[in-house]
């Protein structure tokens, strides 16, 4: 009986990947600033390769990037929430949308900066230095 649960509970595991990726998928088949994420974010991860950057800054760098990524995917989350449940323009529906999208655009923002931060310095002695 164990095994049994356990295959299920395996089973569940794997479909939640699934259902994660799915989800990830929709985010960039719909979602234009999605693709503006993917371009920075691999130009960042080649140009960290580049630099030869440490383990720190990579660290860094992946989790600013994930929160970037996270932002992008809980606005979308509620951007479609919103939409199903307002299908008509009501100003809270709109300040909801808004404030979420602001939160994508700090995270953005502070990513530049940290990019800025980690990779300006070695950048700048590899091109001029």
């Amino acid at each position: 009986m164990t095994e049994v649960r356990e295959g299920l509970t395996f089973r569940r595991r794997i479909r939640s990947f699934v259902y994660a990726l799915e989800g990830w998928w929709h985010v960039i088949r719909t979602q234009p600033n999605a693709w503006i994420h993917a371009v920075i974010s691999l130009a960042v991860i080649v140009l960290a390769f580049w630099l030869r950057l440490g383990r720190m800054e990579w660290a860094i760098l992946v989790l600013t990037m994930a929160l970037v990524w996270m932002a992008e995917f809980f606005n979308t989350a509620l951007e479609s929430a919103v939409d199903m449940a307002m299908p008509d323009v009501h100003p809270l529906a709109k300040a909801a949308k808004d404030v979420a999208a602001a939160a994508v655009l700090v995270g953005a923002i502070g990513a530049v900066v940290v990019g800025l931060l980690v990779m300006g310095p070695p950048l700048w002695i590899r091109l001029f230095g």
